[in-house]
């Protein structure tokens, strides 16, 4: 790409294991790639979830946070770093109204599709302000747990399908291995692309996406059907490959403009 401006990540399963905090070589590609273009993550996890994963392994310069853009929640909140703490931009929240609607429906229909586990660990629904999310085994569940109950998405497409035919006025959509995410109605990862190509000026060419979920009816597929340039990977490790090679380009690009 000749004018790349922005790089877009996935968290789970695309910068990290699921919920587990980013290896040092993935913090340490991520600070470089910082030094060239700026970073966007973006993923379905609370703004907490990004600071024990993300943030709290990063060693940045003032100007790399400055260039650091977070979108939890599937793009429906963005943070900015600002003076001296990351600073809230916007938020889409649901109405008090309609998160309950959510948590009712999700809960009848898991449990109508014999998906309302007993053995889970953490909250199976969780009020994320601007998204309501089903996670099926619990938020803290293990990753070798996750990765186990639903390997070819079955079950989830089942209950993201029954929670949707209950709630057409929102979007409901499979998120990480065993979530469901709801969140008010066309608020999704593209939604996020679009307000961050808004907010920083930018076209769709200058923006690169990588996820592990791009396939069509994934979390990541709104943004490569808006025709943003994408990346699929399966797991953190492809990432760190592709960025360290990224970053090679992007420093020889630089020292050829000099």
């Amino acid at each position: 790409m000749s004018d790349l401006r922005v790089v877009a990540f996935d968290l789970d399963d695309t910068l990290a294991v699921s919920k587990s905090q980013i290896d040092r070589r993935m913090a340490d590609l991520l600070a470089h790639l910082l030094a060239e273009v700026d970073v966007c993550i973006i993923s379905g996890g609370r703004f907490e979830q990004f600071e024990t994963q993300v943030l709290a392994h990063l060693d940045l310069t003032e100007e790399q946070r400055r260039r650091l853009h977070l979108m939890p929640t599937c793009g429906t909140r963005y943070y900015r770093w600002q003076g001296s703490a990351w600073r809230q931009v916007y938020a889409e929240d649901l109405s008090a109204e309609d998160k309950a609607r959510v948590v009712e429906v999700l809960t009848e229909s898991a449990k109508a599709l014999n998906l309302w586990e007993t053995k889970t660990w953490g909250d199976v629904i969780e009020d994320r302000g601007s998204q309501i999310t089903f996670s099926a085994l619990g938020q803290s569940a293990p990753p070798a747990e996750k990765y186990g109950w639903d390997p070819d998405g079955t079950k989830k497409q089942r209950l993201r399908d029954a929670v949707a035919a209950k709630l057409p006025d929102l979007e409901v959509r499979g998120g990480g291995s065993t979530s469901i995410d709801v969140t008010r109605k066309g608020v999704d990862k593209a939604y996020g692309m679009r307000k961050l190509l808004e907010c920083l000026d930018l076209k769709l060419d200058n923006v690169l996406f990588v996820g592990d979920r791009l396939d069509e009816g994934g979390n990541d597929y709104p943004v490569k059907a808006m025709g943003i340039q994408c990346f699929a990977v399966t797991c953190w490790q492809e990432t760190a490959d592709y960025v360290e090679a990224l970053v090679d380009d992007l420093v020889k690009q630089r020292a050829d403009r000099a």
